[in-house]
């Protein structure tokens, strides 16, 4: 049996991961709540700097729940990592098992820059556009947040395969 690899951070089985997804996409929608009463507020720039604080912490709650930050994936066997970074990569989950910062963030939310755009015009708007802005936030944030969730969710599936019973 293996067992240089410390299991003990992961999922256990298939309902224990969708457990975990259900709870971080609630954690999502609360945290899209919060991004989209920012947006808001019509102080230019004070929702960019809420996005970028709340997905920073968002994400690393994601990646911790399901067992996937940095330091918890360099605790398994070398061929158990790159099943992991070859799960995210293939997925396209960039934020999966990497150090989360400030500028990772912000490239994220640029290419989200279309909806984001959209969001600073129709704040020009009195009112109306501050309602909509914040349609806009809540729905980038939550988009984002979501797709990070299945990431995780399925690179854990992943792993869950190849864990020794």
């Amino acid at each position: 049996m293996d067992t240089s690899t410390d299991w003990t951070l992961m999922p256990d089985s298939a309902q224990d991961i969708e457990r975990l997804r259900e709870h971080c996409r609630r954690l999502v929608r609360r945290r899209a709540v919060l991004s989209a009463g920012v947006s808001a507020v019509p102080i230019p720039g004070v929702d960019l700097l809420s996005d970028v604080g709340l997905f920073t912490l968002l994400i690393n709650d994601i990646n911790v729940a399901f067992g996937l930050t940095p330091q918890q994936i360099e605790r398994l066997q070398p061929k158990h990592k790159l099943i992991a970074y070859e799960a995210a990569i293939g997925i396209g989950g960039v934020l999966v098992g990497k150090l989360v910062t400030r500028e990772l963030i912000l490239l994220l939310l640029k290419r989200s820059g279309v909806k984001l755009l959209a969001k600073n015009a129709a704040r020009l708007v009195p009112l109306a556009g501050q309602i909509v802005s914040a349609a806009i936030g809540f729905t980038v944030f939550r988009q984002i947040g979501y797709q990070h969730v299945e990431a995780c969710a399925l690179v854990a599936r992943e792993l869950l395969a190849v864990r020794p019973r």
